[in-house]
């Protein structure tokens, strides 16, 4: 659901929030800001990119000389998935939640009332 410029997706456990662009078409999202929070408030962030979106931006920096003129791509937090989409991308996410490989994959923003201290 829709909650100012976030999609939210609830789950039992958690919550699922995507950032995308105001006017993007949700089935065809192929790089947003995405963070899952936990119902005892741990927030793990990460950025999700469509393996046909990392070609794009690796063939963009061959023409600008970034990443060794588009030699590699990297993030600390990515995750590549192959499907584009908010539906697609929320199957790979709570694939990641049942399997707890998201500990691994997604970065810790620690709890929800931390600020930062």
């Amino acid at each position: 659901m829709w909650d100012g410029p976030f999609y939210r997706v609830k789950r039992v456990r958690y919550e699922i929030c995507f950032v995308p662009g105001a006017d993007e078409d949700l089935d065809e999202v192929c790089n947003v800001d995405m963070w899952v929070t936990f119902t005892d408030g741990n927030r793990w962030s990460g950025t999700v990119f469509t393996l046909d979106e990392v070609q794009r931006i690796m063939d963009h920096w061959k023409g600008t000389g970034e990443c060794l003129d588009g030699s590699y791509f990297w993030c600390w937090d990515g995750l590549i998935v192959r499907e584009a989409g908010i539906p697609a991308m929320v199957r790979v996410i709570d694939d990641l939640v049942a399997t707890g490989d998201y500990e691994g994959v997604l970065r810790s923003l620690g709890p929800e009332d931390d600020q930062g201290s």
